[in-house]
């Protein structure tokens, strides 16, 4: 929490204050997905692969180019963390940062995920979202966030000082060793933060502080995504449900996440190719 301020303030602080806010990265010049053939070729995709991620736990999942996955509260109200992977290269994983600073603080239909330096490419489109109604409420609370971390059982020491395994960061670390086979250790620092699926959060107007309220979603809901380039997806199911009162619980009333994988005809995506890795050429320097 900020501390009280022990400056006195200038005579133009207001002045100061009024200057008018410039959007660091414009995005006109982003490509744009192809969300028409996209939606087309999902109309005639087949379920091809499905995992349940229990409470409390994570699961892996494996989705080629050109194919699409869909994760849905299953039974009722549930978070989840999703990393992702390229499947043939872990190096290149998502960026939550960058993501958010070129489509903002939450993601809805028509936004990617971007993948970290130096490949900053799309990793996976959103095309569909269930919850894209609930926009920013009166608190500035939105959906599906790329503020936050993830839950950790570090974080939780220090303010707590309790131990507690069931975070998703060590729900992710497990998923991905029992999926790559790495050594704990290594998989940890693999581990990065996340697609907040379903969660609803903000930044309080008063303090700025990181906020977090009860999903809205409900049994049903769900987000869609093409994956763009050959992914290897982990995700969690938090141990907070909803995350209407805490995010690291053995409490909380929590349900499975379901993932589905659907593969579109072969034809379907007529002039589409996966993204390259971006082209600046860092050998002129960096």
């Amino acid at each position: 929490m900020t501390a009280a301020p022990s400056s006195t303030a200038p005579d133009d602080a207001d002045a100061r204050r009024a200057v008018a806010p410039v959007i660091c990265y414009p995005v006109q010049t982003l490509p744009q997905p192809d969300l028409a053939l996209y939606a087309a070729a999902r109309r005639g995709a087949a379920k091809v692969a499905e995992t349940t991620v229990p409470p409390r736990h994570a699961r892996a999942f494996r989705v080629p180019a050109g194919q699409f996955f869909r994760i849905t509260c299953a039974e009722g109200p549930q978070v989840g963390d999703l990393n992702l992977f390229h499947a043939a290269n872990l190096s290149e994983r998502f960026f939550s940062g960058k993501t958010r600073a070129l489509h903002g603080t939450h993601v809805t239909t028509g936004d990617r995920l971007w993948s970290c330096l130096p490949y900053l490419r799309p990793m996976a489109t959103i095309i569909t979202d269930t919850l894209d109604w609930y926009g920013r409420d009166g608190f500035g609370g939105g959906v599906h966030d790329v503020i936050g971390t993830r839950c950790d059982p570090y974080t939780h020491h220090l303010l707590s000082g309790q131990e507690y395994h069931h975070c998703c960061h060590s729900n992710l670390t497990r998923a991905l060793v029992t999926e790559t086979g790495l050594p704990v250790a290594e998989a940890e620092t693999m581990v990065h933060d996340v697609l907040n699926v379903f969660m609803c959060t903000g930044f309080t107007a008063d303090t700025g502080q990181y906020f977090m309220k009860a999903t809205p979603a409900r049994a049903g809901d769900y987000i869609e995504l093409f994956a763009e380039i050959d992914l290897l997806g982990v995700l969690s199911a938090c141990p907070g449900g909803d995350c209407g009162s805490e995010h690291s619980s053995d409490t909380a009333t929590c349900h499975p996440l379901q993932v589905d994988i659907f593969a579109p005809a072969a034809d379907a995506l007529t002039g589409w190719t996966p993204p390259p890795p971006n082209g600046y050429d860092r050998r002129h320097g960096l």
